[in-house]
């Protein structure tokens, strides 16, 4: 049997709140370009994150700069005993 192509083991929001807790600053559009969606998919992310207080946006001048909540655990109940912190260190590119 073949694998299908274009898979990933992490989810599009995981993705998002990766970059995010890399660079607080992204634009929808840069998120949408790293993660590989539509601007309109990541908005919904965003949107989706922030109403379960994963993340919170502020205001700076004309951009939005997003604060993760790195403590707050995760959905599944198979995961549930990890957080935010743990996807993003797991995900983080180690300097060299």
């Amino acid at each position: 049997m073949k694998a299908r192509s274009g898979w990933t083991f992490l989810s599009n929001h995981a993705h998002v709140l990766v970059a995010l807790a890399g660079d607080p600053s992204l634009r929808v559009r840069d998120l949408a370009f790293l993660v590989g969606i539509t601007e309109r998919a990541v908005a919904q992310i965003l949107n989706d994150l922030e109403a379960e207080g994963y993340l919170e946006k502020e205001r700076v001048g004309r951009r939005n700069v997003y604060v993760v909540h790195a403590d707050v655990p995760l959905r599944h109940a198979l995961e549930m005993h990890r957080t935010v912190s743990d996807i993003v260190r797991l995900a983080r590119r180690r300097s060299k």
